[in-house]
């Protein structure tokens, strides 16, 4: 069954999303829309599409049954909302919004309206991640002890409402949430203020999870080269992951042997061997849209839902009140 589907927002990832769903052969690319006639203009061009500057009257008149939403995050909360009271499902870019406040406005509202409601952390279905998170759930890597994020590159001046914390770390915060299934409880953060008029673009962070792993971020707009990698140490060794190449690498941990008794301080673990993981590749965000439109039509369950965009929302703003603070915040 072929969805009638929209997008409002034609910036990067909203020109994705209109590419996106014009290549799927069960999704019908009724209209997008932005304020920026010229943008508007050019996707529907290519796409073969009804354009519209006002996001209300594309809704009104191509009458999608779902819409992705790639608007600033400070509209999140008015495009969402417009959407949901047409009983239009939606999928909305991260973070699912501005405010805690507002993101408990738009979950509410899509209950009410039986609307399905899916975020868009995107790097839950990148291959790599999704090949981790069955490695660390068959207890390969023994027990969880560390993740170690790094996303960092050059300033992107698209953004202008949010910090890096609310734009890049908040990925790295769900993913270690998804592959671990634990809850930060507290959090400790130092941030810097270069580059963004009023707004962070420098995150070091250190987070706690339930069950005893800590979460290490760092994240910033001042690299000038492209870094997305996470790492996971358990006891039984290490898994690394690229997200850019979707590479999958794990190192052994193995033991030191000493006979001599007077070198048994020496036992502990050294470099084993390391295995590179092979597996079939794929745009995270065709699976992204595949699965939000596979929710829709009441196949699966939403795989990013409220509650996740809503966690991974409170312990990012909890990162930036820690930096701005100077202490340890408890979630």
């Amino acid at each position: 069954m072929s969805l009638r589907v929209g997008v409002i927002g034609l910036g990067a990832m909203g020109r994705n999303h209109a590419r996106v769903y014009w290549e799927l052969p069960d999704a019908d690319l009724v209209g997008v829309s932005d304020i920026n006639l010229e943008a508007v203009e050019g996707i529907a061009k290519k796409f073969n599409t009804e354009g519209y500057s006002d996001f209300r009257t594309m809704l009104d008149r191509t009458k999608p049954e779902a819409v992705s939403l790639a608007v600033p995050t400070s509209l999140h909360k008015e495009v969402a909302l417009e959407a949901i009271q047409r009983s239009i499902h939606i999928l909305i870019e991260k973070p699912i919004a501005f405010s805690l406040e507002e993101a408990i406005e738009i979950a509410q509202a899509a209950q009410q309206y039986n609307v399905q409601l899916m975020i868009g952390h995107i790097e839950r279905f990148n291959p790599a991640i999704l090949e981790l998170k069955q490695h660390i759930q068959a207890g390969d890597l023994g027990e969880v002890l560390q993740l170690d994020a790094r996303r960092q590159g050059p300033f992107p001046s698209r953004i202008n409402d949010v910090g890096v914390v609310i734009d890049l770390a908040v990925h790295d915060i769900d993913i270690m949430r998804f592959v671990t299934g634990q809850e930060v409880q507290r959090v400790s953060a130092e941030i810097q203020y270069h580059i963004h008029s009023g707004k962070e673009d420098l995150l070091s962070a250190v987070m706690r999870f339930s069950k005893g792993a800590v979460g290490t971020l760092n994240t910033n707009w001042l690299t000038p080269t492209k870094i997305r990698e996470i790492s996971v140490l358990g006891t039984n060794g290490l898994f690394v992951v690229n997200y850019l190449t979707q590479d999958l690498r794990f190192f052994k941990n193995s033991a030191i042997s000493a006979e001599w008794e007077t070198l048994n301080i020496l036992r502990g673990v050294t470099e084993g061997e390391m295995t590179k993981f092979v597996f079939p590749r794929k745009e995270p965000l065709r699976a992204e849209v595949e699965a939000f439109l596979s929710a829709v039509r009441g196949e699966i369950p939403v795989p990013v839902n409220a509650k996740d965009g809503f966690a991974a929302l409170k312990v990012a703003q909890a990162l930036i009140q820690a930096g701005q603070r100077y202490s340890i915040i408890t979630i």
